[in-house]
């Protein structure tokens, strides 16, 4: 693989993230598709395919980063840059970015796993109540994380569709590329 190949491959990630992205938007019109968009998704895939894994947690941040803000915008007409528990938050998806860099063999099984694993992480960190500094929805106990975690159920099933069909299209049609395009394969698999 090239260093002009490896930028190729770069790219190709980058546009798939960023389409993938624009799912995300979609929840603002459709409220019905509250959590059930992309983002899972392309943390899982970004870690799964840079090989320079750094990349991966970046693209996804940003990509998180920029949609919250053009979201926040069309809910509020204000550019907000934060929100309460935006910590949590960031902090699933860079998880999130990590269980992708474990998947060493891309098959429907380890993506299946993945997915619901990633929104496992979704759902009990983001409702830890350290995160939450203004927003007091519940106590911050053992019992409001609790009551926390049963009240997101609903958000994590959408999330967990969401992170299925997008991690099927997106690892998918990667996978299919690559079968195409061998500026799409790594040293290691094009030794193979």
């Amino acid at each position: 693989m090239t260093k002009k190949d490896n930028i190729n491959r770069n790219i190709i990630i980058v546009l798939m993230i960023v389409v993938a992205a624009v799912f995300r938007l979609l929840a603002f019109k459709y409220q019905q598709l509250s959590n059930f968009n992309p983002v899972g998704a392309i943390a899982l895939f970004g870690g799964a395919y840079f090989t320079d894994k750094w990349k991966g947690y970046l693209a996804v941040l940003l990509t998180l980063f920029t949609t919250d803000i053009i979201l926040n915008y069309l809910y509020t007409s204000k550019f907000v840059i934060g929100y309460d528990g935006i910590i949590g938050v960031y902090l699933s998806f860079a998880i999130m970015v990590f269980l992708g860099t474990m998947l060493k063999k891309v098959n429907a099984l380890n993506v299946l796993l993945a997915s619901v694993g990633a929104v496992l992480m979704h759902w009990l960190v983001t409702d830890l109540p350290l995160f939450y500094t203004t927003l007091n929805l519940y106590p911050h106990t053992l019992a409001g994380y609790k009551t926390s975690l049963i009240a997101a159920i609903p958000f994590e099933y959408n999330m967990v569709y969401g992170t299925l069909v997008f991690s099927a299209i997106m690892f998918g049609g990667f996978e299919l590329a690559k079968s195409k395009y061998a500026f799409l394969q790594t040293k290691k698999q094009l030794a193979l």
